[in-house]
Parts: structure tokens; sequence; C-alpha cells
């Protein structure tokens, strides 16, 4: 008795197990046939075939659409109904672009999708009635503090620490108007705190702003702080420790920062005309075609060549100072012409008494006629 017992404990502990294991396989391979749910665009894209490519040379939208089933009635209905949210006619190569097909024996195209940029997209939606509307993929702001120490140069010091390069633009930008950048010193140090863009929390999609900074240049503080001083819109501007704007008269430079070719010296050997004399200017070396920007509001009553200046404008900015740009590739500004400070007036070059091997220009400056009067020049002066 005791043995029937057994033997129908171990048959029913038997079957138990036996029927828990086809329940767990059948339940893993339920989970196993069920796809994950992708979402993206604000669609599923589970529910849609889709054809994903980028805009090629020689593509148009009409030819898109043709080469997925798109009658050209349709076409010529979205052309007219997309108003200022979409223009058909101006797609950029390399832009991505989706287009989701219904899951049917005719794969119907029901939406194209233009990326407009790493966060903006548009939605053309093509069954049925046509509709078109912009978006925006969701967007985390995350607050970020970096410092470095000056060895060569500012571009330098922020790539060593992993950075990208954009960052040295805007701490650039942020300073025009009190750091020459193309006159720091080795020990120089920055710090500044800022936020970047990140899709989905992870893909990272570029710089959102800078709070504050500080840039110790020859053992000088530089503070700035991004402050909203008007509180009927959004603009901001950068103030220092004492609530004083940091945009001045001049900015300390008129072309994004590079490299020094030389400084002022009563006693330089000229490299063109092969003799040693005064060099009243700071030269700055920079990528033929680098544009010139005004450092200031102004006038420009000279706009021409000669044979020592080579292509050269001259701004003058009101009774006291006037700047003058030498050996330019190209000028782009013409005599009574009024130019606002960071207009670009011209392009770096080598024309007229630079060096004839170098495709890089100068940035000279020099006071003549008074205490209070001052003279700038790109390219070499040619006192």
């Amino acid at each position: 008795m005791k043995k029937l017992s057994y033997l129908l404990l171990l048959g029913l502990s038997l079957t138990a197990c036996k029927q828990e294991k086809e329940t767990r396989e059948i339940t893993e391979a339920k989970v196993i046939e069920q796809p994950p749910i992708l979402e993206e665009y604000g669609f599923v894209l589970n529910d849609f075939e889709v054809v994903r490519d980028t805009i090629r040379s020689g593509d148009f939208f009409g030819s898109i659409m043709n080469n997925h089933g798109v009658s050209a009635q349709k076409v010529y209905e979205i052309t007219q109904q997309a108003g200022k949210e979409f223009d058909p006619t101006k797609l950029i190569v390399g832009k991505p672009y989706v287009i989701l097909k219904e899951k049917d024996s005719a794969s119907t195209p029901s939406a194209f999708i233009y990326e407009n940029d790493r966060i903006e997209y548009t939605i053309v939606k093509i069954k049925d009635s046509v509709s078109v509307e912009k978006a925006k993929k969701p967007v985390t702001i995350k607050r970020k503090t970096v410092s470095g120490v000056i060895v060569s140069n500012l571009s330098d010091a922020i790539t060593n620490e992993g950075l990208s390069i954009l960052l040295s633009y805007e701490l650039s930008n942020i300073y025009q108007w009190s750091i020459d950048f193309w006159k720091l010193q080795k020990g120089d140090k920055f710090k500044m705190v800022y936020n970047e863009r990140y899709i989905n929390d992870t893909i990272y999609a570029g710089l959102e702003s800078i709070e504050g900074a500080v840039f110790v240049h020859q053992d000088k503080p530089y503070y700035a702080f991004n402050y909203a001083a008007n509180t009927e819109n959004s603009d901001t501007d950068f103030y220092d420790e004492k609530a004083r704007p940091l945009e001045s008269f001049f900015l300390k430079a008129p072309l994004n920062f590079s490299r020094i070719s030389s400084r002022f010296s009563g006693r330089r050997f000229h490299p063109v005309q092969k003799t040693w004399k005064a060099h009243k200017g700071t030269d700055y070396a920079a990528p033929h075609g680098t544009p010139i920007w005004s450092t200031a509001n102004g006038v420009v009553i000279a706009s021409g060549y000669t044979a020592g200046n080579g292509n050269y404008v001259k701004v003058k900015h009101n009774d006291t100072y006037t700047t003058q740009y030498l050996h330019m590739s190209k000028r782009n500004v013409r005599v009574g012409e009024r130019v606002k400070q960071g207009d670009v007036i011209g392009f770096v070059g080598s024309t007229g008494l630079a060096r004839p091997s170098r495709v890089l220009p100068f940035l000279g400056e020099r006071r003549t006629g008074g205490p209070f009067q001052a003279k700038s020049s790109i390219g070499r002066t040619n006192s």
C-alpha cells in the first residue's frame, strides 16, 4: 500500500513538473514571439513598413514620392497644402527622411518624415487627407562644468578635455570684447558652467547655453554671467561680477583666433622687403578666406587696392577712431556703406606687400596723429 502511494505521488509529481515545463516553454515562446514596441516621430513603427533613406544629389520630392507609389495628383496636393511648414523644393542633400508604408498588399505610403535637423522634423501625412506638421524629438538638458589650462591655445585646451570644439568658439564669443584670444599665454586658465542637449537622454545634440564662466588671463580674472536684463523677452547677455555688460565699443580682434605671426616691435625683419624696420602692429595668421569683421560700428571711407596694402578697407567709427584692414583676398564693402560691429568687410588673403609664399594674412595696430587717434590694420603696415 505504501509502495502504491509512493508510485502515485511520484507520478503526480512528474506530471506536474511536465505541465509546469510545458507552461514555461509556452510562456517563453510567447515572449520571444512579441517584438519590442518601437516608437519614433509619434508613430508605432511596428505598424508600418519603414523605409529610411537620405536626400541625394538630383533627388526632388516628386521623384521620391513617385518611386514609392504616390501619384502625381497627390504630390500636387501636398505642394499646395504644405504652406510654410514644408517646402518640397528645398530638400537638402544629405538630410535623412523616412517613409512609413501600410502593411497591405500595395505597401501604400502613409507618411513622409523629413529631418530638418537633429531635433526638428516635418511630418507629411499622405494617406487619405494631406496634412503637414512640424515636431521635435524629446530633448533633455544636462548641466555640466569644465575647466582647463592653456598650454598652446584655447582650442587645444578644450579638445584635450575631450570636449566639443564648439565650446571654444562660444567662449571666445563671450569674451570677444574683453580678451584677445590671439594673445593667450601659457598658464592662462578657464572654468565654465554650460548646458548640453541630448535626444532621448542619450544622443548628444549640441550646446544649449553657457550659464557662466571665468577666464584668468595674465593673472587677471574675467567673469561672465548669462543674464536676461529685459524681462519682456528671453534675450540674454553676459555681464561681469559688477553687473557691467561685457559688450563694448571695440572687438578685441577682427577675426576668429588662430595663431599669432608677430607682435609690435621697433625693429623687425620684413619678410618681403628683406630689411629691418619698425613694425607698429601685431601680426596674426589665419587661413586664406577667413571672414574679417569690422571691430566696431562705422562708415567705410576707403575700399580699394594699392601695391603695398593690397586689397584694403578703412572704416571710420567716430572723430577719434578709424580702423584699417589690409592684404585681404577680397573686399566685401564699398565706400559710403555703413557697417555694424561684427559685419564681414572682407576675407583673409596675402595681396600687396605680404609674403608671396603665404596664404595667411596679418593684423596690425598702430597709433598715429596724436594721443587720442588710433589706426588698426589687417596686414603688415607700410611704415
